[in-house]
């Protein structure tokens, strides 16, 4: 299943990472790692950078170890077990936070966004990635088939982060897929 969202996610996930302005040494934390292909991706476009993986799943965890077993033995990745409403970092750890695919499942959306606030450095860099945007009411059945799923408009997205404390908020769409693109920056 793992392997699976990996494949399947592969196109979004594409399209959200060209609205992503990385240093080649950046600190990154990828919340939601799921199977570790955005980890692994992000690690090349950061050829001199670090990255964290954090799933609240061992078995996301595991693959996405295995995915990224050169990284993690060249001490350039981490991945591990975690909740994004306790996230386990230091204040001001990182400069790109990202979540592909992964905030529809996420129980407090305020409190996971405030403790990716508190995680950013200052001018760092929040990115959410969706297959939904919101707003196509056929999307809605896998609220009904995936019990604990919420799916977001850009417009609640942009409230949420405001509020949150995030600035520069920007909502991407692409129309023809239903698919949603938000980046905040911590002041």
């Amino acid at each position: 299943m793992v392997a699976m969202m990996n494949w399947g996610h592969a196109p979004v996930a594409r399209w959200g990472r060209s609205f992503l302005r990385l240093k080649a040494g950046a600190t990154i934390l990828d919340l939601g790692c799921g199977g570790g292909a955005n980890l692994a991706v992000l690690l090349k476009l950061c050829p001199d950078g670090t990255a964290v993986g954090l799933d609240y799943s061992s078995v996301s965890v595991k693959k996405a170890s295995a995915v990224n077993c050169r990284a993690i033995a060249e001490g350039r990745c981490q991945v591990i077990q975690g909740d994004v409403q306790e996230l386990p970092f230091a204040d001001d750890s990182f400069e790109q936070v990202t979540a592909f695919e992964t905030i529809y499942f996420w129980p407090n959306l305020e409190e996971a966004f405030q403790q990716v606030f508190r995680v950013l450095k200052p001018g760092g860099s929040f990115l959410v990635c969706n297959e939904s945007n919101g707003e196509d009411p056929k999307q809605e059945k896998w609220c009904d088939i995936i019990g604990g799923m919420t799916i977001y408009t850009g417009e609640r997205l942009f409230e949420l982060l405001w509020a949150a404390g995030f600035i520069q908020v920007e909502i991407h769409q692409r129309e023809d897929r239903n698919w949603l693109c938000v980046t905040a920056q911590k002041p």
